[in-house]
């Protein structure tokens, strides 16, 4: 691990970037360029301090994990991607399979959409990254340990998962998530994660493998959600699906039309739901 060439990258890579690069805030006047260190490590998900001692070249190896979580933060492209984990001493992840690098151009589109719930999820349901609106909406997913932020797993494992829509729209959910998994596997016969997650919830859940017998298949398509929030209600949502082909990866937006009660609803989520992201504002986690 070449720990001062790290430094220097990490370095290099926050003082490119502004707030409004990543969707944050300016706040008061600053007297150096670029990020500050705690907000690297807030959009990492680290302590200021891991964060900060990487920087000084004495932080401890970083987690392949937290390297992804860098790469995000900020806003690397493939090749610095790849380099952040050359630095590392990491082998980089094959690029052929599904990414959990999210593109700078990409994550700046979702750091654009401030009044609108929006997240990048893989083909598989992995979610990646998500805007303030989306925190707020689904709950905070990347806060959650990684296994548990595919939404195919939360929603066959977690009853909780499930509290955030009406019971009656409930058995459609489940029957477009195994729809679209299948579609997902049969299209990656070679990508040992659809088939690995299939392999899981096919022995983990009995709804599931009944769905998977139906042998449905569909892929993520735009249509109208329904979400019952526990601060704002009934929210109706239409939902909208951009896909990149090349990193089978998803931008998923919901929007309200204008003039509905779902509209001003959303708006109201704006205001009080962006100040619940306590530990009691997230869907609890399992136990066991």
């Amino acid at each position: 691990m070449n720990r001062a060439e790290l430094a220097h990258f990490l370095r290099r890579g926050r003082a490119r970037l502004t707030p409004s690069d990543v969707g944050l805030t300016p706040g008061a006047r600053r007297r150096t360029p670029g990020l500050r260190r705690e907000e690297v490590a807030q959009l990492a998900g680290m302590s200021v301090d891991y964060y900060t001692r990487l920087e000084q070249s004495r932080g401890p190896h970083p987690s392949r994990q937290m390297l992804t979580a860098l790469a995000r933060a900020l806003r690397l492209t493939a090749d610095e991607r790849d380099h952040l984990f050359h630095l590392a001493d990491e082998e980089p992840p094959r690029r052929e399979t599904a990414s959990a690098h999210v593109p700078p151009g990409l994550m700046l589109i979702l750091d654009r959409l401030h009044d609108t719930p929006a997240q990048v999820v893989t083909d598989c349901g992995e979610v990646l990254a998500q805007n303030a609106m989306g925190r707020a909406l689904t709950h905070d997913v990347m806060s959650r340990p990684p296994r548990e932020r595919n939404l195919l797993r939360l929603y066959f494992l977690d009853p909780a998962a499930r509290t955030l829509f009406p019971e009656e729209d409930r058995a459609e959910h489940a029957r477009v998530h195994v729809a679209n998994l299948r579609a997902v596997a049969a299209a990656r016969p070679d990508d040992p994660e659809p088939a690995a997650l299939v392999a899981e919830l096919r022995a983990s859940s009995e709804e599931f493998a009944r769905l998977w017998e139906e042998h449905e298949v569909s892929l993520r398509h735009r249509a109208t959600k329904r979400f019952q929030h526990p601060l704002v209600g009934l929210l109706e949502l239409d939902c909208e699906v951009m896909l990149s082909h090349e990193h089978h990866q998803l931008l998923v937006i919901h929007t309200a039309r204008p003039g509905t009660e779902a509209y001003e609803r959303l708006e109201l989520l704006r205001v009080v739901g962006l100040q619940d992201m306590s530990p009691q504002g997230t869907i609890p986690r399992r136990r066991g």
